[in-house]
């Protein structure tokens, strides 16, 4: 074998070695965040996290944000700090709650310009509800009264870890770029 094609073989392995080594370290991160998640469920009234869990695989296909635009979700032009970017299903903000439909779908953007699937938000019109909705079995939810947005919303982190709790309206760790 000439030293070419040896040289050739051991560019390809070490290029295979370092990125093999940056996908696990990229899968631990986010077994570590998985399990921080599953953590905070576990810890809520059984039948809120067993909801929360049908909305995540309601929502997994969101990570993709092109499925939202094909399945309606749309921007809305709220990008708020410790949030993340907002987008809305105008046709299915009304009065009802469904835990595997929510009105909002929050992203943020990574420094690639790419989004991630953060959070999944309900809505319900304020005209629509004078007290909060009742949601999620329990008292763990917090539904926050907003009359800049004549809207109910609720916040559920269940894809990025939120230190301040699942429910909170905002996530320290969501950093608008």
């Amino acid at each position: 074998m000439n030293p070419f094609q040896t040289n050739k073989k051991l560019k390809l392995f070490v290029s295979l070695a370092v990125t093999i080594i940056i996908i696990t370290i990229g899968c631990k991160k986010d077994a570590a965040t998985d399990n921080r998640i599953d953590a905070q469920l576990n810890n809520l009234n059984t039948q809120a996290a067993s909801e929360l869990r049908q909305a995540m695989q309601a929502t997994d296909k969101y990570h993709n944000i092109q499925n939202a635009f094909a399945d309606g979700y749309a921007d809305i032009n709220v990008v708020m700090q410790n949030m993340g970017y907002h987008y809305m299903k105008a046709d299915i903000n009304d009065s009802v709650f469904d835990y595997t439909k929510p009105e909002l779908l929050v992203y943020n953007k990574k420094a690639d310009s790419s989004f991630e699937l953060v959070a999944i938000e309900y809505a319900v019109p304020l005209d629509k509800s004078v007290n909060a909705p009742e949601g999620f079995p329990g008292d763990d939810d917090v539904w926050t009264h907003s009359d800049e947005f004549g809207l109910w919303l609720l916040h559920a982190w269940v894809w990025n870890y939120n230190s301040d709790g699942i429910f909170e309206p905002m996530n320290p760790n969501v950093i608008v770029l």
